[in-house]
């Protein structure tokens, strides 16, 4: 056999709190995008102090090579008077070498051997040359230039240069950058933290309603601050709590209902069933109580047919309806009851305007004025009327149920459309009534758009109104 397991509702752990997750997440995309802005901050810094200590030593050897633009050959002594010359240069080593690679001037170290620094090499073979490269000690840099004359290479110039100061410079900015970065992700950690545990907490309170509403206490009220989503949460389980608790109620006392009427019967049947097993009875005394538990049968019978038929108008809504006249209707119902009315000496009238028209589900506009006309015959005077009227008004169509019989107490026409709900129950069980008649008039009345009122009838009695949209043929047909 399948069972069906409670689901698990115990309080879980904070840590496991799925807005904790959602703190986790908001702070490591806070961290990537953190390191993104680093390394692009980084990289953008280091490009822009390339591109200028480029353009620096550029500017450095175009001077040198532009002070050799009239020489036709290269010598050591030419070589460094021009280069001693050049006050401005600041660089950490200069060289310049003939068009073989033979170094006509080093500041670092004699002339005459040969040198294959690749900048040299690039620059011998025409090219202008930079390469840079930064670490945490110093920013080095490294250009060659071909020294051209007319038209013709006639050397190179090499410069090469140590910046400890710039290098400090660009260490410090990253530093700081990332010291700014850390803070920002501490401060998001912290933020989101705070902010999850105050969410957390307050989804937690709604957990615990759930729960203790989920146990059957349905007077749990969350009282919960603001205008944001979880408060309108909170509001909407309120209301949710409030129709659970009062549909359970309704629930209770029908099944209390319900079964009181049905214990009536059945007690009845029991006794009359034993009278007979136990007690020698003459045929005439059988028949009469076999007849008497054939009535409660009977009773039982329609209490069971009332009971499926409230259960259907609660579960289940019309989809498709049916174009009624009304007029014909309530002459269909009162000629069903008419049998009814004549052995209760009961006179039946009908007063119907023309083409009084509804929409209803199938059978419903029948049912309803069936048991409203059933009801007015059975609590009658002996020799009293029910009288049937259709009227329009507006866009409404209006139906008056009248008798002539007791009425109902001003106390009672508020209870009266409640299920077993009965005015006289000893009457009321005397006519074969279960207090479940009204009830279904009143949802069936409901779900086609109708509302029902109980009211005095002049002269004595009740009078049942009903009030249906009114559903022209004409303006119906175009509509279609």
């Amino acid at each position: 056999m399948d069972t069906i397991s409670r689901p698990d509702l115990k309080k879980r752990p904070i840590l496991a709190s799925s807005q904790l997750r959602y703190a986790a997440a908001y702070v490591l995309i806070t961290f990537v995008v953190l390191l993104f802005l680093n390394l692009y901050t980084a990289s953008t810094i280091r490009s822009l102090t390339f591109s200028a200590q480029k353009t620096a030593m550029e500017d450095k050897l175009q001077l040198i090579v532009s002070s050799f633009s009239t020489v036709e050959t290269l010598d050591e002594p030419t070589v460094r008077e021009v280069v001693t010359s050049t006050s401005d240069l600041h660089a950490t080593r200069v060289i310049v070498t003939d068009p073989a690679g033979y170094v006509l001037y080093d500041s670092n170290q004699g002339a005459g051997r040969l040198v294959l620094f690749p900048e040299i090499t690039e620059a011998l073979a025409g090219n202008d040359v930079f390469y840079a490269h930064y670490d945490e000690r110093a920013l080095v840099s490294r250009a060659a230039m071909p020294i051209m004359s007319f038209n013709r290479l006639i050397g190179a110039v090499y410069l090469m240069e140590r910046d400890a100061d710039q290098a400090a410079l660009i260490g410090s900015l990253q530093r700081n950058i990332l010291r700014i970065s850390l803070v920002l992700v501490a401060a998001v950690l912290l933020f989101s933290l705070v902010f999850s545990l105050l969410f957390s907490r307050r989804m937690r309170r709604i957990v615990g309603s759930v729960q203790q509403m989920y146990a059957g206490n349905y007077d749990q009220r969350l009282q919960l601050r603001g205008n944001d989503e979880v408060a309108q949460l909170g509001a909407v389980f309120n209301e949710l709590a409030a129709r659970l608790g009062q549909s359970e109620a309704v629930r209770k006392q029908f099944v209390s209902n319900a079964s009181h009427e049905l214990k009536t019967p059945l007690a009845s049947i029991r006794l009359l069933s034993d009278s007979i097993l136990q007690n020698d009875m003459d045929p005439a005394t059988t028949r009469e109580f076999v007849h008497d538990i054939g009535e409660e049968a009977d009773r039982l019978t329609r209490l069971t047919e009332k009971l499926l038929e409230l259960t259907k108008l609660d579960s289940v809504r019309p989809d498709e309806r049916e174009i009624d006249d009304v007029g014909q209707v309530a002459g269909r119902v009162l000629r069903m009851l008419e049998p009814l009315a004549k052995q209760r000496e009961i006179t039946l009238a009908l007063q119907a305007a023309p083409e009084c028209t509804v929409l209803s589900a199938e059978d419903d506009l029948y049912q309803i004025l069936f048991n409203l006309a059933e009801n007015a015959i059975k609590y009658n005077r002996p020799g009293g009327s029910v009288l049937l009227k259709v009227r329009r008004e507006d866009e409404s169509i209006v139906i008056d149920v009248e008798d002539t019989g007791l009425g109902i107490p001003e106390e009672a026409r508020s209870h009266i459309f409640e299920r077993f709900y009965r005015v006289d129950k000893a009457r009321s069980r005397k006519a074969g009534g279960a207090g479940l008649g009204l009830s279904i008039v009143h949802d069936m009345t409901q779900r086609n758009d109708g509302t029902v009122e109980v009211g005095e009838r002049e002269g004595g009695g009740s009078r049942f109104t009903l009030r249906f949209p009114a559903f022209d043929l004409e303006e119906g047909g175009e509509d279609a």
